[in-house]
């Protein structure tokens, strides 16, 4: 299934892309973290109210929202693919390198990313996301797809001089809007193998990132498993995998986002999340 958050009338919803296009509005939850939880805890009924949305709209004449509002982790992964490691000159990880982003940062599909003044290098960084679909802690590598919802897509927009600064990414990784993530979250079921989806990124039609998820250096097993020795995993968490080569801040001519520059991603299966920059 193809699931989305996005706003009509002011008002936010969960819906499902049908056959025909549309996006079905699915009433009985009111948030796509319950319409997670119910899939774990009654998985038919959920199917049939799914099933049986009725009132459709075209993708024009909706917002895209991300497509999980407010999870309660965003788990971010660092120098998880081998030419992003090359292109930044930093070490080879023996282990995950993990961080984090509040909630503010999440915008939707087509959102326009203001950057602030504060922020002089605005970077792009495509990346493949996966959502949690059950709770868990300390589960193994051989089970961690059974607690896999489904996948989305994600910008991991960071101000480079910001991240930069000091040895904690934080605070250049988490300004407002600076996670752009969607439209759609895909489940499972529809990817028979995660670790081999292309992922592109193209700016003002320029490709510039141009990997696959078959170049992870720690996949989505490794990444659950790790990360679950600490922490509990929760229904609507996100772990956001990595970007790959083709950054800005790995070129020799480093030309920043600026005001008008139009960033798309595009995962295999998962669509194009597209967003446009503004200077505030």
């Amino acid at each position: 299934m193809k699931l989305c958050s996005f706003l009509v009338a002011g008002e936010a919803n969960v819906g499902v892309v049908k056959d025909d296009g549309k996006v079905y509005r699915i009433d009985e939850y009111p948030d796509m973290i319950a319409l997670i939880r119910a899939f774990a805890s009654y998985p038919q009924i959920a199917k049939s109210n799914i099933d049986n949305a009725h009132i459709g709209f075209y993708e024009d004449e909706i917002t895209f929202l991300a497509p999980v509002l407010n999870p309660q982790k965003l788990i971010m992964i660092g120098t998880n693919y081998r030419d992003h490691v090359i292109e930044t000159n930093s070490p080879m990880p023996n282990l995950p390198v993990v961080f984090s982003k509040y909630n503010s940062a999440l915008c939707g599909n087509d959102a326009e990313v203001i950057i602030p003044s504060c922020a002089q290098k605005p970077d792009y960084e495509a990346e493949f996301a996966v959502v949690i679909g059950k709770r868990g802690k300390h589960i193994s590598a051989s089970n961690a797809m059974e607690y896999v919802f489904g996948y989305t897509i994600a910008n991991d927009v960071s101000a480079r001089d910001m991240q930069n600064a000091t040895s904690q990414w934080l605070i250049g990784k988490s300004l407002d809007g600076f996670l752009p993530m969607g439209p759609y979250l895909v489940t499972k079921d529809e990817i028979n193998n995660p670790h081999n989806l292309k992922i592109r990124g193209s700016l003002n039609g320029e490709l510039r990132q141009n990997s696959s998820t078959k170049e992870l250096i720690f996949n989505i097993h490794v990444l659950i498993a790790f990360l679950s020795r600490s922490m509990t995993l929760e229904p609507g968490d996100i772990i956001s995998t990595g970007t790959p080569g083709g950054v800005i801040d790995g070129m020799k001519e480093t030309h920043w986002l600026k005001d008008g520059d139009v960033y798309e991603i595009e995962i295999e299966k998962l669509g194009t999340l597209r967003n446009i920059f503004k200077t505030e």
